[in-house]
């Protein structure tokens, strides 16, 4: 690991912030989404579940395209946030982190949609019987419940923005120090000539992130079952 160059630190510590930020701002949505498909029974209900999970059987390079057209600099949401507020995402880094947020969004609401629908409603009913508001309700009773399940998709979908590839690719393209990740760098390295030592290097580096993250993954959701079963 010593022999790791600042260009591949460089391409780590992108990729760790990216899946970081993807992460951290994906999950919100993750958690109020996955309280809505796990509680509320509504038309259209199988079509949404369907959107959420369309990223995991879309072509990467087809979801990439999709965000380019409709976040890049011409795009119909990328030239509004360009024109009126500077916020640029196409061949930045916050586009490969919102690249990796969408590829990684539907593993992060599954763990969170069955930690909810696992916890009993009866205790959520036994609170608002006491007069608990619902938003109490739900921070109080359903969050704490879920909790080592919403720690278990944020891991997952933090393994996966870790190593996203396709859509990254097409929406960022693969600029050094800017939108080249673990995956991108590896890519150009195994096209170089003598770039097979470095590709190794990062690959060790993406097998031990993948391993910690399923590894914490399945942690948490042993702790999610022990406690909604009381043990």
């Amino acid at each position: 690991m010593s022999e790791i160059s600042p260009a591949e630190w460089t391409a780590i510590l992108l990729s760790l912030r990216v899946a970081v930020i993807a992460t951290l701002v994906a999950t919100p949505f993750g958690i109020a989404l996955a309280w809505l498909l796990a509680r509320r029974d509504f038309w259209g209900k199988s079509l949404l579940d369907a959107l959420v999970h369309l990223p995991l059987v879309l072509p990467p390079v087809v979801t990439g395209y999709l965000l380019l057209l409709t976040f890049g600099r011409r795009g119909l949401v990328g030239g509004f946030l360009a024109d009126h507020l500077g916020i640029v995402f196409a061949f930045r880094w916050t586009g490969a982190a919102l690249a990796c947020g969408v590829m990684s969004f539907p593993l992060l609401v599954r763990p969170m949609r069955l930690s909810i629908e696992a916890i009993d409603r009866k205790l959520e009913q036994a609170a608002e019987t006491l007069g608990a508001a619902p938003w109490k309700v739900f921070f109080t009773v359903t969050l704490p419940l879920a909790l080592p399940g919403v720690l278990a998709g944020m891991v997952l979908g933090f393994a996966k923005a870790i190593g996203e590839f396709g859509a990254t690719i097409t929406f960022v393209s693969n600029i050094p120090g800017e939108t080249q990740t673990i995956s991108s760098a590896i890519y150009s390295l195994i096209q170089t000539p003598d770039g097979d030592a470095a590709a190794g290097r990062l690959v060790i580096v993406s097998v031990i992130l993948a391993l910690g993250a399923l590894i914490a993954a399945e942690w948490f959701a042993r702790r999610a079952t022990a406690r909604l079963h009381g043990n």
